[in-house]
């Protein structure tokens, strides 16, 4: 079975999902969705066609630890993702994601105006490999 890793945004949600021996990223992208039960309800859809069993979603935390308005949104995300899905979400710390994602675009020379269609794709990709780099050890 495989992981899928979201990274959960207003406008857009970046998706990764494991191969399936859960040691690689095997497809990243971009969903726009922004009503969050359709987004559940077409997530669900790609669980169930990629044959998903883990859910890891990204949990926005402030430098310091603490929990700010975007954290309970996902909170309310999460249980909508269950509801949908059946699978009870792994809340994963995704401190700093998006940052590193900007610098591994720029690194590879994409132009920061372009950094949006890939940025929440690549921020999945980086919790994805960050769980499987836990539950490998």
């Amino acid at each position: 079975m495989r992981v899928m890793a979201i990274d959960y945004g207003d406008q857009r949600i970046g998706i990764a999902v494991s191969d399936a021996l859960r040691m690689l990223c095997g497809d990243a992208f971009t969903m726009q969705e922004w009503d969050m039960d359709r987004a559940a309800e077409r997530i669900a859809a790609e669980v169930r066609t990629r044959g998903v069993d883990t859910l890891v979603l990204g949990l926005p935390r402030n430098m310091d630890g603490s929990e700010g308005p975007r954290a309970e949104k996902t909170r309310v995300f999460a249980e909508k993702l269950k509801a949908a899905t059946g699978l009870e979400p792994v809340l994963w710390d995704e401190r700093r994601s998006s940052v590193e994602a900007h610098a591994i675009l720029r690194a590879n020379g994409r132009k920061t105006r372009d950094h949006r269609k890939n940025v929440d794709a690549v921020a999945a990709t980086l919790m994805l490999e960050g769980f499987l780099g836990r539950v490998r050890s």
